[in-house]
């Protein structure tokens, strides 16, 4: 059975196989930009990972990464790239090396920014090499500014054969959401850059997906507009609402309970109690500090720091350090990271 989230997604594969072709043929100067956003479960690594599958020929090299969103640091892709590679005869500082890839043994940070950056675009350069490359980076939304920065440098860089393909959700899930709005602007506003939205299946797109689940039967209109209507349209929800009644027919799919895990959580209230050093912790949590840098810059314990993170995951109603900042965001709470 074709993946669920690839119903409905034709125009957009063939339309990353025209990019990477440009890529191949080395018509442009610059690096081919693919820009994909959509909400949660629409099917954007789905995407990626299915064109990659049919890209003709193959690409020599993937670099792919995403944000390490519940310990974030300094360009967070390119460590997430290097992990595991080997990186050994690559004409870089050791020690600059080291830091980028985020090991644990890395020396404090004594280069400046720009060179950092410099460093950064280096080996990713040097990564590549002749090429052609894929560059994949999963959830714009939640990577740190260092990195943001890096894939901005990247898209622009003269003479690297490589498609840079970016998924993410819209800004206003991100933790930094006018960042985001600045970094997705940059991208796409790059000469020849692609730009796809993926919106939630519409009802006929439902209708083919229950069509080759259950053999070709077509189901009804009302039977497909109720599962419509259940999932919003939404690829990956449509998937588990598929296996949770797998084996039966559509009928279920209308009738009995939604999986829990698919039943939405009731938002936190606005004014959820915080304490004052909840707050401080928050701000930490909104800069993207991790539990050890927090408890360096408050003068508290680690475990302190982590005691006071699950107490803010539960009052906030928030599954996860990302959305506890988005929460303070969207709330317009007054939370700052403290110095140092």
């Amino acid at each position: 059975m074709m993946p669920v989230s690839m119903v409905g997604r034709a125009g957009e594969l063939a339309e990353l196989d025209r990019a990477w072709a440009a890529v191949v043929s080395g018509r442009r100067p610059a690096p081919t930009v693919t820009v994909i956003t959509g909400v949660a479960g629409v099917g954007k690594s789905l995407l990626v990972a299915a064109a990659l599958e049919r890209f003709a020929p193959r690409p020599a090299v993937i670099l792919a990464g995403a944000a390490r969103v519940h310990d974030p640091a300094p360009y967070d892709w390119l460590a997430a790239v290097l992990t595991g590679r080997d990186t050994t005869g690559l004409d870089l500082p050791p020690d600059a090396l080291a830091w980028l890839a985020q090991q644990p043994n890395a020396p404090r940070e004594r280069y400046p920014p720009g060179t950092l950056l410099r460093l950064a675009v280096r080996t990713v350069r040097l990564l590549v090499g002749a090429g052609p490359a894929v560059l994949v980076v999963e959830d714009l939304h939640a990577l740190d500014p260092a990195s943001l920065n890096l894939l901005g440098e990247l898209a622009a860089t003269p003479e690297l054969p490589a498609l840079l393909v970016v998924a993410s959700r819209p800004p206003a899930d991100a933790v930094a959401p006018d960042l985001a709005v600045r970094a997705l602007a940059r991208l796409t506003g790059v000469r020849g850059a692609v730009r796809q939205h993926l919106a939630p299946l519409t009802v006929a797109e439902v209708a083919e997906v229950l069509t080759q689940v259950y053999d070709g039967a077509r189901p009804t209109e009302p039977v497909a507009a109720a599962v419509w209507r259940r999932t919003g349209g939404n690829p990956y929800v449509l998937t588990e609402l598929l296996a949770a009644h797998a084996g039966r027919g559509p009928d279920g799919l209308v009738d009995e309970p939604l999986p829990e895990h698919l039943v939405p959580r009731p938002a936190a209230p606005p004014d959820a109690e915080l304490t004052s050093r909840e707050i401080e912790v928050l701000g930490c949590l909104v800069a993207g500090m991790s539990n050890k840098q927090a408890a360096r810059a408050l003068g508290i314990s680690v475990r302190t720091v982590t005691v006071h993170v699950s107490n803010l995951l539960r009052k906030t109603g928030s599954a996860s350090r990302t959305e506890a900042a988005l929460w303070a965001v969207r709330h317009r709470l007054p939370v700052s990271a403290p110095p140092g």
